[in-house]
């Protein structure tokens, strides 16, 4: 299927898709940081049901932001779809996208999990979990990521570098909930608990504990479930290794961020752009997109694949998540100040 896309990858240059054809009205080009099997069936069931092809590039978001940009005005490109809000935050800052007006789109995405103006959309959400090892720490003695800064957990902690998007999102929202001298204490004390200096990936964190470097680990959710559903080799039994728990439970709610999208200003099919966006809110789409990377659907209703729903229901942070953009810089700052490497 993939091989009778127009552009699969985004060493394809813009003429790919540059042609009388990407202009017409029956198809939506679509600028992607994503690439799951089941995004395949996705696209394939949205030419189905509309008729409108889909022209694929993908990237890594930063590059795909910067290729937009570099095309200017006449980038073919109609939709532009990315991971984490402090990414689609990036994007909106370099005017990359367009304000849309859809009714559907504000009735079937909740308000936090989109843009006030209507520039992005959420369409899955992740939760950022705090693990531990089941085998030294008892469940209820870390609730919060407040808990992580208490100096009893000193040398016990391992999470990713602070210029990860997934820490800077998660110091935005501490900022916002608890105001930027609270958090730089929060962080600077989280450097003091560090079981090691921070290393790339999710992942590699609760490794840690399971080879006993650390105790406490933070991951995304889907991680966590990758290790329960498809470990590799030299990660099988690590999961049963793991506690896990959704941070502040008792106040504001577990930080959660997005994967989503927004219409490009540029677009040249900008109807079949928000049709597009529309149907990714659809039951059906929901269940492809968020299954995709084992995520969370945004939209009420639809239930999450059942490896997610075994994690079992939590309350979410309801602050928009456009502020995890908005205290982005002042985030990365702290972190330069706290000597979070």
């Amino acid at each position: 299927m993939k091989a009778a896309w127009l552009a699969t990858t985004a060493m394809l240059t813009a003429a790919a898709i540059g042609s009388t054809a990407s202009y017409a009205e029956d198809v939506v080009n679509v600028y992607t940081s994503r690439h799951y099997q089941t995004d395949e069936a996705l696209y394939d069931n949205f030419t189905k049901e509309t008729g409108i092809k889909v022209n694929l590039i993908e990237g890594k978001g930063a590059a795909l932001i910067e290729r937009i940009k570099s095309e200017g005005a006449n980038s073919p490109a109609d939709v532009l779809i990315t991971v984490d809000a402090g990414n689609l935050w990036r994007a909106e800052q370099k005017d990359v996208f367009q304000s849309v007006s859809s009714e559907k789109l504000d009735a079937n995405i909740p308000e936090n999990l989109r843009h006030p103006d209507q520039k992005w959309y959420g369409l899955s959400t992740r939760a950022r979990m705090i693990f531990f090892d089941k085998a030294k720490i008892k469940d209820g003695e870390i609730t919060s990521y407040e808990d992580l800064a208490d100096p009893k957990w000193k040398g016990k902690v391992c999470i990713r570098k602070s210029s990860n998007i997934y820490n800077q999102s998660l110091l935005a929202s501490i900022i916002e909930a608890k105001g930027e001298e609270a958090a730089e204490k929060w962080a600077s004390d989280v450097v003091a608990n560090f079981a090691r200096q921070p290393v790339k990936g999710d992942t590699n964190q609760l490794r840690g504990i399971g080879s006993g470097e650390c105790e406490i680990a933070v991951a995304n959710s889907y991680y966590f479930v990758r290790l329960l559903t498809k470990p590799s080799d030299k990660d099988k039994g690590l999961a049963d290794k793991l506690g896990y728990v959704f941070p502040n439970q008792s106040d504001r709610g577990t930080h959660v961020n997005i994967s989503g999208a927004g219409v490009v200003k540029s677009a040249p099919n900008k109807e079949a752009a928000v049709k597009f966006l529309e149907y990714l809110t659809s039951e059906q789409a929901q269940s492809y997109f968020a299954d995709g990377n084992n995520e969370f659907p945004v939209v009420s209703g639809v239930a999450p694949n059942s490896a997610v729903k075994g994690l079992g229901d939590f309350k979410v942070d309801t602050v928009n998540v456009s502020v995890y953009g908005k205290n982005q810089v002042t985030a990365q700052k702290i972190f330069d100040r706290v000597g979070w490497k």
